[in-house]
């Protein structure tokens, strides 16, 4: 099961990516995201980690399993036993903007179900993220 939202940032490319791999600022970016501790240091690669905490859930180590400059990133954790992958994707647009689209997508055992159930909370949670990052990508460009 696939979960997505899409919306235009008034940022280059650029500017959205430095904004998307820029983890640690998650919880003033968005809040679906209250604490992130890095579980590494250095820039973010494929294998890096990091511990989030988001409202009504135990704090998730999500693990980066693609970083493919500018354009996509993506890391996984589990919940419940459902592997959950979330996904940034950027495509320019013009010379000043750009759109992201979030994915999440939930897989294995019990996707279904969960899906099923957190549907709409999920939908809710993707449709805030891409606003904070709407507003934060305005904010910094001014």
């Amino acid at each position: 099961m696939e979960i997505t939202d899409t919306t235009t940032l008034d940022a280059t490319i650029d500017q959205a990516w430095a904004l998307t791999l820029d983890i640690e600022a998650l919880p003033s970016v968005t809040p679906t995201v209250t604490a992130v501790e890095r579980l590494e240091t250095g820039p973010v690669t494929v294998g890096s980690r990091a511990r989030l905490s988001q409202p009504g859930l135990r704090p998730l180590v999500w693990t980066v399993e693609e970083v493919e400059a500018p354009h996509r990133f993506a890391w996984s954790t589990r919940l419940l036993g459902v592997r959950m992958v979330g996904v940034h994707e950027l495509a320019s647009l013009d010379e000043g903007s750009c759109q992201l689209t979030l994915r999440l997508q939930l897989e294995g055992r019990g996707s279904r179900v969960l899906g099923r159930l957190g549907r709409r909370s999920l939908q809710q949670t993707l449709a805030t993220e891409c606003a904070g990052f709407q507003r934060v990508a305005a904010s910094s460009v001014a």
